[in-house]
């Protein structure tokens, strides 16, 4: 009697290889963007700086690293994706070097331009090789692996970061993440294939004519604008995280440790179900679920009285960033799905400089509207989570078009072969 039940989808060890590696590459990245904003509440008495000047810090990263991508975007499509990756994260690594070597306010500005310079470009060039080498069948679960890196990030690098500030300083998260880098690196250089697939799609476009067409190829444009407004959010309410905590909400400096630890264990679990679930149910359904746990937990955060528990601020953390990943991962998932093959280097590049710029942007517009009172606490937190509540209710309408076109895509494709089931095991295509 033959077995009609469907062979299960598995990974094979270099696809588990891959993902892995993106996976803490992406941890490193988004480790040194985020660490400066548990720092914050450092930096600030220990530099003799503002919050205005503090979100120049961080804006200035997400400014440099949006520039960098737009003039990478022209070449992005024409060489090995692998020696792309290896160059630029060459580059982070010694920015980041740099971070953990500035002595005052000036040079960790310029330590943190360089950084960016490199380190925006990274992110897109992981999203291309993902888009080059799995289906968009199965893209929501890579998606949803590779962002376990941001509940990574705070699991381990974050608390480990804050530990390392405490006893040390606050250089001490940055050599850590030099440290590890440059070993992520090597691995990389050594066993990791030529990404070269897209060399193959003949293109007479010269680097400004490439990245011209892409910028201004309609189908794109609304991808570009969805990305614009979901970079405002996070970039708006991350910086002042740690310092809104400790100087209003009344959490102790040693118990950001907990709040970021314990939230980034959920998070961390989050990643794979939305993947699966991105995949199962519908990628913009998970979106506007995420999207409207997000807000609502916006409201009540940035509303918060005054003093507050730290379990109570724990659990608000905790459901806030669920309702994140699950925006992360499947808009993500759905804006892979956009560009054609020819185009994904450059598309991926503009749109992760996209989201660098309008982060860097909403950074400093955050900066000017947050005031510090005279006992140290942040006022107008509630206009920012409005701002953001505001700009989430947008995207939602508009990853509604993206999941159209997507459709509409999908609809127009050839209609595939029933597969066997000997062929179920290659439902992640990888050269």
């Amino acid at each position: 009697m033959t077995n009609t039940k469907p062979a299960k989808q598995t990974f094979t060890g270099y696809q588990i290889f891959i993902i892995t590696v993106l996976a803490i590459l992406q941890f490193t990245i988004i480790l040194d963007f985020m660490v400066i904003s548990p720092l914050g509440a450092m930096l600030i008495p220990k530099l003799k700086i503002s919050p205005s000047q503090f979100g120049l810090v961080v804006s200035a990263y997400a400014f440099s690293a949006g520039i960098s991508g737009l003039l990478a975007a022209g070449f992005a499509d024409k060489f090995d994706r692998k020696k792309l990756l290896l160059f630029f994260y060459t580059g982070f690594i010694i920015g980041t070097t740099l971070c953990a070597l500035a002595p005052d306010y000036q040079f960790l500005m310029i330590a943190r331009i360089v950084t960016g310079v490199f380190g925006g470009v990274i992110s897109s060039i992981g999203m291309a090789i993902i888009t080059d080498l799995f289906k968009m069948e199965v893209r929501g679960r890579v998606m949803g692996f590779i962002q376990m890196a941001f509940a990574a990030s705070q699991v381990l690098g974050l608390p480990i970061g804050l530990l390392l500030a405490d006893k040390f300083n606050w250089h001490a998260p940055f050599a850590m993440i030099v440290g590890f880098g440059v070993l992520l690196g090597i691995v990389i250089a050594v066993y990791m294939k030529p990404v070269t697939d897209h060399l193959r799609i003949k293109s007479d476009r010269r680097p400004l004519t490439h990245l011209y067409k892409t910028v201004s190829h309609p189908p794109y444009l609304i991808a570009f604008l969805s990305t614009t407004l979901l970079a405002t959010g996070g970039f708006m309410l991350m910086p002042f995280g740690s310092t809104f905590s400790v100087n209003n909400l009344g959490i102790k400096q040693s118990q950001l440790f907990e709040l970021y630890f314990i939230t980034g264990i959920f998070a961390f679990g989050f990643g794979p179900l939305v993947g699966f679930l991105s995949d199962k149910v519908g990628k913009y359904k998970i979106f506007v679920f995420g999207s409207l746990i997000s807000l609502i937990m916006v409201a009540i955060y940035t509303n918060l009285p005054g003093i507050t528990p730290l379990w109570y601020v724990v659990v608000i953390n905790v459901i806030m960033f669920g309702g994140i990943t699950a925006r992360m991962i499947s808009s993500s998932a759905l804006i892979s799905g956009i560009p054609q093959p020819q185009d994904r280097g450059a598309f991926m590049s503009i749109n992760s400089s996209v989201q660098q710029i309008s982060g860097g942007i909403a950074s400093t517009v955050a900066g000017m509207i947050i005031s510090q009172s005279a006992d140290g606490k942040l006022q107008h937190m509630n206009i920012l989570g409005y701002c953001v509540i505001i700009s989430m209710s947008i995207v939602i309408g508009m990853m509604y078009i993206i999941n159209r076109q997507i459709n509409s895509k999908a609809a127009k494709a050839p209609v595939p072969q029933p597969v066997k089931e000997e062929e179920l095991a290659e439902a992640f295509v990888i050269e």
